[in-house]
């Protein structure tokens, strides 16, 4: 994986992260959170890091 992709993936999260705090429902807010938790599974398995 390169740095790039590693920031790429990043860059999404945090996207999702603030989109997740002005989620205008909870339902919408679940599905930002399981687009994060996705997001943050891929970071983890592409650095081989464990997920914080």
């Amino acid at each position: 994986m390169t740095n790039e992709n590693a920031f790429n993936i990043e860059c999404t999260i945090e996207e999702l992260r603030l989109e997740a705090r002005e989620a205008p429902t909870a339902e919408e807010r679940r599905r930002i959170e399981a687009e994060l938790e996705a997001a943050r599974a891929d970071l983890a398995k592409q650095t081989g890091e464990e997920l914080p």
